[in-house]
Formats: structure tokens, sequence, C-alpha cells
């Protein structure tokens, strides 16, 4: 895909930890096309961090403005970076399966624990985390995988690796994925 196309080039997916919007703004970069965060659009339009959105009105209607967020950033042309848990939501990953089908690249970007927890720190916007950090992410993950894995069509490993490291890997998958186009 090129920056005239009207559907992004790459999503990222992937959970807490795993560097999906600093790797997303490295793909961007590279390819010289506009960077689109989900956490972002849901922070604009609501005119607070999402984390706030999250505690204030709930998971749920998070969740929708997630939703929101992501069907309007599949329509525009860039790259996309999804939140941790967009995954969850059926309609969502039923939206990725049509982006993957019109030629699209949705990459996995895998995280191990053990990486995982030292990058999140505790001053973290978004309130994922509270509690034994390594016990929830470990149980968020399981919930979380089938799905990343469902929407992906590659899988990057981000342990130990820089975001333009991966960015890199990325790249690398999209320009495979339009010679096999």
């Amino acid at each position: 895909m090129t920056s005239s196309d009207p559907r992004p080039s790459v999503v990222l997916v992937g959970p807490p930890g795993s560097g999906v919007p600093a790797v997303a703004a490295a793909v961007a970069t590279r390819l010289q096309l506009p960077l689109v965060d989900t956490d972002v659009e849901v922070e604009r339009a609501t005119g607070r961090p999402v984390g706030d959105v999250i505690v204030s009105d709930g998971e749920e209607a998070f969740r929708a403005l997630e939703r929101r967020a992501v069907t309007e950033a599949l329509h525009t042309a860039g790259v996309v970076a999804l939140g941790g848990g967009a995954v969850v939501d059926a309609s969502t990953r039923g939206a990725l399966e049509e982006f993957r089908a019109a030629g699209g690249v949705v990459v996995f970007c895998d995280v191990t624990l053990a990486h995982a927890v030292p990058r999140l720190g505790f001053n973290q916007p978004r309130p994922v985390l509270p509690g034994n950090p390594r016990a929830i992410w470990q149980a968020l993950m399981e919930q979380r995988r089938p799905h990343y894995l469902e929407v992906a069509s590659v899988r990057v490993d981000t342990d130990g690796r820089g975001p333009d490291d991966v960015a890199s890997d990325v790249v690398t998958a999209i320009r495979e994925q339009e010679e096999t186009a």
C-alpha cells in the first residue's frame, strides 16, 4: 500500500509493554505516513486521559469510544496503533480481518512478561495494571493472546529490542505483503 491509499498500510496491536505506540511512530516515520494512535484519538474526543475515561465512565464506555476510534482510523491512510485491549472487541477484530482481506498488514508486537513489566513502570496514564502487575499482565495475556494471533498477519518479537529495530521488521513485513499481493 502507498500513502495515496485510502486505508492504513499497517495496524499494530499488542499488550501493554510491547511498545506499540513507539514502534508505530517509528514505522510511520520510515514510511512517511501519518500516525493514528487510537488511545490519543479517544483522549482527543473526550478531552481526558484514557485512564480517567476508564475510571470515571467504566470500561464498557471506554471500549465504545475506542471502537469508534478504531473504525475511523481504519479509514484513514497511515499507520495505526491500537490500544492493548482493543482486540477484545469482536467488531474490532472483524474490522481488522476485513482490513487484512483488503491487503493491509496487522502486526502483533509480542512481548514476554519479563520484558513487559519493566517497560510499564508505575506512571502509566492507563490504570491497566493496579495491584500485582505481573499476575494481572499474565491474566490479560491469557485472555488476549488468542485475539492478537487471530487478527495478526505477522508476529514480531519486541523482547530486548528498541522501537527502531522492531520497526525494521514491520517495514520488511509490509514490503513482503506488497510483493505477494
